[in-house]
């Protein structure tokens, strides 16, 4: 028996296929609206301890007036989303240290901003590096200059708990359109994702393109009446399915956000029936999936 992957693949749009790209073979992107840049990337990432706790470690990049701002929070990984507010620490300055208890977990936090290179938004992409020990234990590790950290030569000998990117969401605001990069899977590369809302002819009938590295992957027409949806791609071997609710953009366009969502099909979601073969259980819980989410609001304010 096939699976719910092999069955829904043959029929989801490709995006390593030549159609993809449309007629023209070119970006939908026009030369006139650039994308806007993100004011605030939040990444959750679950790390598995050596005592097999798990934990989602939220670290939040945001633009303020006083430039890049880096807040972190932690909680127990409980399979839904950790209350960020409640538990958050705000990391000021370029270049520090703190500690702080989170439950009855001692936290440190390592960090060196002072030589960040940035790309468009918040989120640093060279030059940096954030070390988050949890008890002592390596628990989450980002950037390009680990070798060159005190918390890396001081503390080799630290057990290193396995961590994984599980969700990634951009705030955009203003302008109308929208990209953000997403690996859909461990053994895929990084992709270039973007969102176009335009008007054809008629302004009364806006239409959404959705493009990957390029080429268009589909397109909404007629968004006031089909303002929410979703499709499904496949990526890199994966199952994507993207859904999209821009409601808010017609009937509360001062204040209401667009919502876009990327989310891989992982452990059961793929899976038809369980009767034949047992679960593995350790890999499904590591296999915890991705997802992408874009918040976008067209107004700038």
């Amino acid at each position: 028996m096939r699976s719910v992957a092999t069955c829904y693949s043959e029929h989801a749009i490709k995006v390593s296929d030549s159609y993809c790209s449309g007629p023209s073979n070119r970006s939908c992107l026009s030369p006139a609206s650039a994308p806007s840049m993100p004011n605030a990337v939040t990444c959750i990432y679950r790390s598995r301890l050596s005592n097999q706790r798990h934990l989602l470690i939220t670290i939040t990049w945001c633009n303020n007036f006083l430039g890049q701002g880096l807040a972190i929070s932690i909680a127990d990984d409980k399979s839904s989303p950790p209350k960020c507010r409640a538990n958050s620490r705000q990391l000021q300055k370029r270049k520090g240290t703190k500690s702080f208890q989170s439950g009855n977990l001692r936290i440190e936090v390592f960090w060196d901003l002072l030589s960040a290179q940035f790309d468009s938004g918040p989120e640093p992409v060279h030059g940096f590096y954030v070390a988050v020990l949890v008890d002592s234990e390596l628990g989450l590790l980002l950037g390009d200059m680990d070798e060159e950290t005190d918390v890396i030569r001081l503390r080799t000998g630290l057990p290193r708990a396995k961590f994984s990117l599980v969700s990634r969401t951009a705030h955009f605001s203003g302008n109308s359109a929208f990209s953000a990069k997403a690996q859909f899977s461990s053994s895929g590369t990084s992709h270039d994702i973007l969102i176009e809302y335009a008007c054809e002819q008629d302004s009364r009938n806006p239409v959404l393109s959705v493009t990957v590295d390029k080429k268009k992957i589909f397109q909404v027409k007629r968004l006031r009446w089909n303002f929410r949806g979703n499709q499904t791609m496949f990526v890199d071997g994966v199952l994507v399915d993207m859904m999209w609710d821009v409601h808010d953009w017609f009937f509360d366009p001062r204040n209401g956000y667009a919502v876009f969502m990327f989310r891989t099909r992982s452990g059961l979601d793929n899976r038809l029936w369980l009767e034949e073969k047992k679960l593995d259980m350790e890999k499904e819980q590591d296999n915890v999936g991705f997802c992408l989410l874009i918040c976008a609001c067209k107004n700038p304010n």
